[in-house]
């Protein structure tokens, strides 16, 4: 089986981002005036700051990716693109399917643009820029696997929107799950009413792997 992980190519560019966004750590927003912006005011804010999934977090993306083949995949909240490459990667080893990003920032737009190429999976990922809400909205389904990882007040709306062209059996995986903000998420996609069969995966800040029926 080809993992494209293993590839040096791809491999150089992830321990590239990981290494920088050790940065973080250390980066002091404005979070009090952050918390009453708007959303594209936080992504421009914000654009230095990678906010990254964990390498352990990735590796269950990739592994999610090649179990159930999807055609498409969309993620919301690319950053710089470390969770684009974990999907990209699978698709790529897959010999199918497309992802599809989604990113606020003009800066960590181009900057993922540039990683995807030079991991050399620019050809299975498009990174589309501004409102994933209307960013998305023309894409067409069906949606095999959704990564939400964007601002957490958004995730709910996002799947919201993409519930009618989500394929039978979809993916839908949701990102720091211990943060207050994701509570609503949590509640809808628990119900069963709702149409998901959920549960919680203790990577990191914790993600929630739903099935839609």
């Amino acid at each position: 089986m080809t993992i494209t992980l293993h590839e040096d190519r791809v491999r150089g560019v992830l321990e590239r981002l990981f290494e920088a966004a050790e940065g973080d750590e250390t980066f002091e927003a404005p979070w009090g005036e952050l918390r009453e912006a708007g959303a594209q005011e936080r992504a421009d804010a914000l654009d230095a700051v990678y906010m990254p999934i964990s390498a352990r977090g990735g590796d269950l993306l990739y592994g999610l990716v090649r179990s159930s083949r999807p055609e498409t995949v969309v993620e919301f909240g690319t950053s710089f693109g470390i969770s684009t490459l974990y999907l990209a990667a699978a698709v790529r080893d897959n010999g199918r399917g497309h992802v599809y990003g989604t990113e606020m920032s003009a800066v960590k737009l181009a900057a993922t643009r540039k990683n995807l190429e030079e991991a050399g999976l620019g050809g299975v990922a498009t990174v589309l820029p501004g409102d994933a809400r209307r960013s998305l909205a023309g894409l067409e389904g069906p949606i095999g696997l959704v990564l939400l990882d964007g601002w957490k007040e958004l995730c709910l709306p996002v799947l919201r929107d993409l519930e009618p062209r989500l394929a039978p059996g979809a993916l839908v995986v949701a990102d720091d799950i211990d943060q207050e903000s994701m509570a609503g998420y949590l509640e809808y996609v628990r119900d069963p009413a709702n149409g998901y069969v959920s549960v919680a995966f203790p990577v990191e800040d914790g993600m929630e792997i739903s099935c839609r029926g």
